[in-house]
């Protein structure tokens, strides 16, 4: 196994000792496991070629080690968020299979978790799915906390805050709570009669309280929010501010940026164990009690990499039938594609990939324009029949269609933010705005985009050109619409849009100077999520046809100018992108 350590010791000095007079003198020694951002990993075998992939299966076997090791009362288990979506079996037990318990709550149970944290796409699912989940994990005894969820009108909090537990011969609060920053990824009607705060001061608040109820000798805090960099000025990100803030607290969990991470601060420990099961985040705490009173601490932070093929095959086995059920109906055909599509043909101009995205959201909303961004990176669906599991590649997200009024100059002044963050005119080797850094996930050092490719949009419905050798702000020429009639910057146009942008997501609306806080004021209409859209077109054509997703009269054209210059730095920077 590969691990990253951080270890910490604490003396705590008898005039600041914690009094815990019902504790025997001795050594204690608690283990601290958790997981975050799982995005639906639960089986070990992928649906459509059998091969293995990291999962809750392999996660298991390494807490099993842990258990029969130190004993089942000496470890806790958390988990921080994002547990409901990203993957074929939890869409297929959200939507698909609602009278069978859901299979997260059942999956939880049997790994003994303690408790598990809100995360933003979990909220994505929407009221029926996580209030579903949610009661089912309560009667199961695992709460799902999500303490900065706070009840519309009241001071009461929507989810569970905290849960008091007895380990080891030592009383162990543990307080979770969920992104703060949920308006800028969801559209309200996914989170309706609840709004959220910032984990600071929240968070230490609710500690202070907890700590003097119920006197607690170990506290744990987990966080569906990014590690950060710690300078208090990202609500998305609040890891590293938690880390430096809070007192009271030996470990903080965070999670939502899928960036493994361990830090210390004084007498706390940070950890994130990534994503999608890669790794088990793992800390360590020992006291000293000496005349009742606790007289020293040391505590470790590390992330344990899962292996594939070391798998819990009791759990592979008592879940065999659930996953079953999720392959066939991932396997089940629903239409047929006429040419390859190559997902990241995206990133360097117009693409079959989008096309489709602005076709189906055009055709089903009766938009005037259409404004989409590739969401999927880099992923081939190969040409021939089409099974459920590849809608999936085409839209990973349970993101809406809604319509909402623009303005010409709003159009293009978005459009100008999404190509500033896209492409670069600072210097003559580059298109694409993207650099050399080290990648946390693999620690490699490779090319990679300096902002969010899920941020790089483009227009359907009209004709226009970006120009790189114009500075940001005048490089987008907006010609026409895509019949040929005017385009009026003064005119106001239906625009097909995600929910996530109308929410604010990105940023692009904000920089076109819209106010997401009233979407609702300039929102026209509102349609189902991407995915099923793309299900219906599907059972209503037959089949995904390269020339009707790219007919130039509905969906009309842009392009990189001057052609040639453009071309080839693209061909250069693809290369370094993707080696090919």
């Amino acid at each position: 196994m590969n691990m990253k350590k951080l270890y910490i010791v604490l003396a705590i000095a008898s005039a600041m000792a914690v009094s815990c007079n019902s504790l025997k003198d001795g050594e204690y020694t608690l283990d601290l496991l958790t997981t975050n951002d799982v995005h639906g990993s639960w089986f070990d075998s992928t649906y459509t070629d059998g091969n293995q992939r990291k999962s809750l299966f392999a996660l298991s076997s390494i807490v099993n080690r842990f258990r029969d090791s130190l004993g089942e009362d000496n470890v806790i288990l958390i988990d921080a968020g994002d547990c409901l979506q990203g993957d074929n079996a939890p869409y297929y037990f959200n939507y698909v299979d609602t009278v069978t318990p859901h299979l997260f709550p059942r999956l939880v149970s049997y790994m003994k978790y303690d408790a598990v944290c809100v995360g933003n796409h979990d909220i994505e699912t929407g009221h029926p799915v996580y209030d579903r989940v949610r009661r089912q994990l309560e009667e199961r005894g695992i709460p799902f906390l999500g303490g900065n969820a706070i009840v519309n009108g009241s001071q009461d909090r929507y989810f569970q805050t905290s849960r008091i537990l007895e380990r080891g011969g030592l009383k162990v609060a543990i307080l979770g709570y969920t992104n703060p920053n949920m308006k800028a990824w969801l559209a309200e009607d996914l989170w309706s009669g609840m709004h959220f705060v910032s984990l600071i001061p929240l968070v230490q608040q609710d500690v202070d309280e907890i700590v003097k109820k119920e006197k607690p000798q170990v506290v744990i805090v987990a966080v569906h929010s990014g590690t950060g960099e710690g300078k208090g000025n990202n609500l998305e990100s609040q890891g590293l501010d938690l880390l430096s803030s809070l007192k009271g607290v030996d470990f903080v969990v965070c999670s939502h940026d899928h960036r493994p991470f361990t830090d210390n601060k004084d007498s706390i420990c940070l950890v994130n164990s990534g994503s999608h099961a890669k790794n088990l985040g793992h800390g360590r705490i020992h006291l000293t009690v000496k005349g009742g009173k606790v007289i020293s601490k040391d505590l470790m932070s590390e992330y344990i990499e899962s292996d594939l093929k070391d798998v819990d095959t009791a759990m592979r086995n008592a879940f065999r039938e659930d996953y079953l059920k999720v392959k066939q109906f991932t396997l089940a055909e629903v239409g047929t594609l006429d040419k390859d599509i190559k997902t990241r043909d995206a990133l360097r101009g117009m693409s079959a990939y989008i096309n489709l995205v602005h076709t189906i959201g055009l055709e089903a909303s009766g938009a005037e324009i259409s404004i989409a961004a590739p969401l999927t990176y880099n992923k081939t669906i190969d040409a021939g029949p089409l099974v459920y599991n590849d809608l999936f590649l085409f839209y990973p997200y349970e993101n809406q269609l809604y319509v909402i009024n623009m303005t010409g100059k709003q159009i293009k002044d978005y459009l100008e933010a999404s190509y500033d963050d896209w492409i670069t005119t600072d210097g003559p080797e580059h298109l694409l705005k993207i650099q050399k850094r080290e990648d946390p996930r693999n620690n490699q050092e490779t090319w990679s985009f300096v902002n969010r490719s899920y941020n790089f949009d483009s227009a359907a419905g009209i004709y226009y050109t970006v120009d790189i050798e114009k500075p940001a702000g005048e490089r987008v020429r907006i010609l026409s619409m895509a019949d040929g009639k005017p385009f009026d910057p003064e005119k106001t146009y239906k625009v097909a849009v995600t929910s996530y942008r109308a929410s604010g997501g990105g940023g692009l609306l904000h920089k076109a100077g819209i106010d997401t806080d009233k979407i609702d004021e300039i929102t026209v209409a509102r349609y189902p999520e991407y995915r099923e859209i793309l299900y219906q077109y599907l059972k209503k054509n037959k089949a995904i046809r390269s020339s009707k997703i790219s007919n130039r009269n509905i969906i009309g054209g842009w392009e990189f100018v001057p052609r040639h210059k453009a071309r080839k730095l693209l061909d250069s920077d693809m290369k370094l992108l993707f080696g090919e």
